[in-house]
């Protein structure tokens, strides 16, 4: 299996991210093609060589015309839609920038489709999600692995004033993700590098075993004091089954907690990562009847999770053991319907055709938008998924 490992000791960026695909080998030539098919006005993608405190690596920045549009969110997704894109690419580029709006709209208290982007609606964040995006998909990487990731300390001034690092936005973003203790007054991680990792990392951790084909460096625009501000992006191949992974089982009885506190207690799991958390009905000693919460956790999350369990129920011992998952192929995938675009995964067996499980929050949000019945946004986008994969 192809896989990439994305190395984020100095934080991720669109241009770093940019910076270390070509560097690994993608096609600068090709995401020029792909960018200025947007009909952006000279936009186009300079890659250099340069030193970051003495390593080698690619920079790659977007020039274009001056210019001061703030665009929302359906201004960008109709330039990818009527542009040379491949639809894989398209459909990637457009689930980064949702990702994007889902987060901006949420901090600012509005809706998707009303949220106005700033920063990220200029052009050179444009270049560098669409770009991204395409590099990705050249890249051809059947599953993208992440380390934990810095975001940086102090403050930055953005279109809203003086925030804390990380910004509101890449805060958002990087919620259930691993972040990694860092000492560099500077931000580190932005909100399109943050929506980069949300969209199509697969799984964060250390370096998976693999052997290493590639390794491409890409740089930032900050020159860092005390360490390179350098992405690192390896590229090789691994033994491991796509379709299985090893995750763990924790797991307690209770017999003196009420339903109220099990119920929330599930609630704040799932909140903090837990893959699953479920009960079943068992009879304990004395004959009482008891509950068993079970939680099926990722490794790096299996101590936070255990110390809600601690925390917020009465046992006085958590078991725990490793257990191997297999899994259908899976991949974000988009429809539109009538009431807009809908997210969901697509699941699959090798040599069988995929099937199309719609995301429940992007349906309950398009069902609370339109006013129509939950029911039949699923209804819809089954229909819109099967006029497409029939087309």
């Amino acid at each position: 299996m192809r896989i990439a490992y994305i190395d984020c000791m100095s934080g991720i960026s669109g241009d770093m991210t940019l910076g270390a695909l070509v560097d690994a080998g993608v096609d600068l030539a090709a995401l020029n093609t792909a960018i200025e098919s947007l009909g952006i006005a000279g936009c186009h993608l300079v890659a250099t060589e340069v030193k970051k405190n003495g390593f080698r690596a690619t920079q790659v920045t977007v020039e274009h015309q001056p210019e001061h549009a703030h665009r929302h969110l359906h201004h960008i997704t109709d330039m990818i839609d009527a542009s040379a894109l491949t639809e894989r690419q398209k459909d990637l580029a457009k689930r980064i920038f949702t990702r994007l709006g889902e987060a901006e709209a949420k901090v600012h208290g509005t809706t998707i489709r009303k949220v106005h982007f700033h920063e990220v609606g200029a052009v050179d964040s444009i270049a560098d999600i669409v770009g991204s995006a395409v590099a990705w998909d050249l890249l051809a990487v059947d599953r993208i692995v992440a380390s934990p990731v810095p975001t940086g300390r102090g403050a930055i001034e953005i279109a809203h004033g003086r925030v804390s690092i990380p910004a509101p936005a890449t805060a958002e973003l990087l919620a259930g993700i691993p972040l990694a203790e860092s000492f560099v007054e500077s931000e580190l991680t932005t909100p399109t590098g943050a929506a980069i990792l949300a969209t199509l990392v697969d799984q964060f951790g250390p370096l998976p075993a693999m052997t290493v084909e590639k390794i491409g460096y890409g740089a930032g625009q900050r020159d860092l004091k005390d360490q390179a501000n350098l992405l690192r992006i390896f590229v090789g191949e691994t033994a491991d089954n796509a379709t299985s992974d090893q995750v763990w089982v924790l797991e307690t009885n209770l017999d003196d907690t009420s339903g109220e506190v099990i119920g929330y207690c599930t609630t704040k799991l799932l909140e903090a990562g837990a893959l699953d958390v479920y009960t079943t009905s068992i009879q304990m000693k004395k004959n009482r009847p008891g509950v068993m919460l079970s939680v099926l956790s990722p490794a790096e999350k299996v101590e936070k999770l255990e110390r809600i369990l601690f925390r917020e129920t009465s046992t006085l011992g958590v078991r725990r053991w490793p257990v191997s998952r297999h899994k259908l192929e899976r991949k974000e995938h988009t429809v539109e319907t009538e009431w807009g675009a809908i997210a969901g995964k697509l699941g699959w067996i090798a040599g069988q055709a995929p099937s199309f499980s719609p995301e429940f929050e992007s349906c309950q949000r398009v069902a609370a938008e339109r006013g129509v019945p939950l029911k039949a946004v699923y209804e819809a986008a089954q229909q819109a998924y099967q006029q497409q994969s029939t087309s």
